[in-house]
């Protein structure tokens, strides 16, 4: 929250100014300041009309939030305050500033720049209301940074970020000195009544090791049923963990009751090859595999900018789930009937990889579906995915939360992190945070020590 800016007599009453990257990261933002009021500066709305065509979420947000303010305005001008419909709001309007400025920002920064035609609306909005405070609101930092210079309050849209990131549910947990007695059970039953052990309490699915001098069990904890199951360390798909996360993880891929499952970790954990594995293991229990990553340059450009078809401008987006298919084929090297069924899956589609834009639409009944890079969504986006979900199907979300290639998202405002928070006690739900990685001593010096 920002802290800089000049008294106001009625501190408790505030503006808040949106920019176009708070409604392109939830279309639904002005209902979320409680009692206060919105403002949006008319360059937001001609922004916004740039972004109204395509089948990106972006594109999505700004139709939505277009035809929210349509329902609004209700044939009012929203050039003058409109109340808002949902419950104890206050009131929202389009600022048309033409007004000349005590403070001008196109004169501090430089003309022409929307930016800086949006820091006038809030200065204009400042001096027109001196009894409240005027807040600036933006997921752009350059933006935040020039408004404080103009000594504007500025501060980040809040609504989804999630505090304390690094102490972020891991999924397990570790127990010592736990008696032998109950790790030689554990071991020898395959499902066991929780009730008699001495588990910490928790109001979800959970692995735990439970570890003495001695020995150690793997186990994971079925909220709903109340029972712990052994965890299996052996192959899948010819795919075997290298360690017991790994295990955890393929556990929860495989447990038919599991419908949820997000894996977070760093580059080399052995996220997406886990969970390709594990829906392969597991095809014919599903018409289809979906695999699809959010595209997201490392530059920032849209795949627009890119030469060729459809196909040859996503295809270096998706190139990293195909190394790992193709991995996955290598194991089978000397097999040529699982070879064969393998490029099969791919030709009829059974396997479908594509990015998520191309997927948008289809129906997903009795689908395995995996979002890899999902640190790359926003909150809205990810429960835009669940809610999708029909029948039969299974949803895995795997990233990396400290490695975000958006501009306006990062490691407390992304995605993966809102699901893993929000969902962690659900019955439906399990999560595994992958910590040690396993693509090279190479790839491990770059996550250690760089």
């Amino acid at each position: 929250m920002a802290k800089k800016g000049k008294p106001v007599s009625n501190p408790s009453k505030k503006i808040f100014v949106l920019d176009t990257s708070v409604i392109l990261y939830d279309h639904d933002a002005i209902n979320n300041f409680h009692e206060h009021d919105v403002a949006i500066p008319i360059q937001v709305l001609e922004e916004l009309d740039n972004f109204k065509s395509g089948n990106d979420t972006r594109n999505f947000e700004a139709r939505s939030f277009i035809r929210l303010i349509d329902q609004t305005s209700q044939q009012k001008l929203i050039s003058d305050w409109v109340t808002i419909k949902a419950p104890n709001a206050g009131k929202f309007k389009v600022v048309l500033n033409e007004k000349p400025l005590k403070t001008d920002a196109e004169v501090v920064f430089g003309k022409g720049k929307t930016d800086h035609k949006i820091l006038n609306a809030a200065l204009f909005l400042r001096e027109e209301n001196p009894d409240k405070k005027v807040v600036l609101v933006s997921k752009d930092i350059c933006l935040r940074l020039k408004a404080k210079a103009l000594d504007l309050f500025a501060e980040d849209y809040e609504t989804g970020k999630i505090k304390n990131v690094d102490e972020l549910y891991a999924g397990k947990t570790e127990l010592i000195n736990f008696s032998e007695t109950i790790i030689d059970e554990v071991k020898k039953e395959k499902f066991l009544d929780s009730a008699a052990l001495e588990l910490p309490a928790r109001s979800g699915n959970h692995f735990y090791v439970l570890r003495n001098k001695r020995k150690v069990a793997n186990v994971f904890y079925n909220h709903n049923l109340k029972i712990l199951s052994s965890v299996s360390t052996e192959a899948i798909f010819k795919i075997k963990p290298k360690n017991i996360e790994q295990a955890f993880a393929i556990h929860a891929l495989l447990d038919p009751e599991i419908k949820l499952v997000s894996i977070q970790g760093n580059a080399g954990t052995g996220k997406t090859l886990l969970a390709l594995a594990s829906a392969l293991e597991q095809r014919k229990n599903f018409r289809q595999i979906y695999v699809t990553r959010p595209i997201v340059s490392l530059s920032n450009k849209d795949i627009g900018f890119l030469p060729g078809d459809a196909k040859s401008k996503t295809d270096p987006f998706m190139a990293p789930i195909w190394d790992n298919l193709r991995f996955i084929k290598e194991q089978f090297i000397g097999d040529d009937k699982m070879s064969a069924k393998i490029d099969e899956l791919i030709v009829t589609e059974k396997i479908a990889i594509a990015p998520l834009a191309f997927i948008r639409g289809r129906t997903l009944t009795k689908i395995f579906f995996i979002i890899d890079e999902a640190q790359n969504l926003t909150p809205h986006e990810v429960k835009t995915i669940i809610s999708r979900a029909g029948e039969h199907t299974k949803i895995v979300f795997t990233g990396d939360i400290y490695q975000i290639d958006t501009p306006y998202l990062d490691s407390e405002s992304n995605g993966l992190s809102y699901l893993i928070e929000n969902a962690k006690n659900h019955p439906l739900y399990a999560h595994i945070t992958l910590q040690k990685g396993e693509r090279s001593e190479l790839a491990n010096l770059a996550n250690e020590l760089l």
